[in-house]
């Protein structure tokens, strides 16, 4: 799980004004972050099926987020893509 440091850090680097932790940019970065992490744990733990169902979900969770602000603002989707590393 993300420790609250970390997941204060990846806020405050996402936000878009004071307070804000609930746009669809740092709902991304959020979920990007807990992805890679059961990523490297299933790289370990290859018949945790549990873990893999529920990188599934957040997968699939972020998907429709990236959907969503792809359609609402272009310009901010190509953007978070860079900063993530989402797409080559």
């Amino acid at each position: 799980m993300l420790e609250q440091e970390r997941k204060q850090e990846i806020i405050d680097l996402h936000k878009r004004h004071e307070g804000d932790t609930g746009s669809p940019e740092v709902q991304i970065a959020l979920l990007t972050e807990r992805i890679n992490y059961l990523t490297e744990h299933l790289k370990t733990h290859k018949k945790d099926f549990h873990s893999q169902r529920g990188l599934l979900k957040l997968v699939g969770r972020r998907r429709g987020l990236l959907n969503y602000l792809r359609d609402r603002s272009p310009e901010r989707y190509q953007e978070l893509l860079q900063k993530l590393g989402l797409r080559k």
